[in-house]
């Protein structure tokens, strides 16, 4: 497989844009002192984007009719359950990742 410089270029170029606006934060905020109302604000944030990945994959709609994505669910449990035990949002995402790719390598 041959890779033009110029699309090597764009494609470390992209990483780095899309690498700023989620680094810079956490290096600005990682010295600031949040008011605790804005700590637990923040809290839920994991929560609301979890939830938001499983009814976008979970939830299909077909023309007027509301079905379920079932293998979708078969990755989804395993990656609840971790969501709840660890409370880690980088090791849930790695097994949601993980789950995933297991069923759609197998179904």
């Amino acid at each position: 497989m041959n890779v033009q410089l110029s699309t090597l270029v764009i494609i470390l170029c992209c990483a780095v844009v899309t690498a700023i606006p989620r680094i810079i934060p956490f290096m600005v905020i990682r010295n600031v002192k949040l008011p605790r109302v804005v700590g637990k604000w923040l809290s839920f944030i994991p929560v609301c984007i979890f939830t938001a990945l499983i009814a976008d994959s979970f939830m299909v709609q077909n023309q007027s009719v509301l079905s379920f994505d079932w293998k979708a669910l078969v990755a989804i449990i395993p990656t609840l359950i971790v969501a709840l035990w660890t409370k880690n949002l980088a090791v849930t995402v790695i097994v949601g990742i993980v789950g995933m790719a297991t069923v759609r390598l197998l179904f």
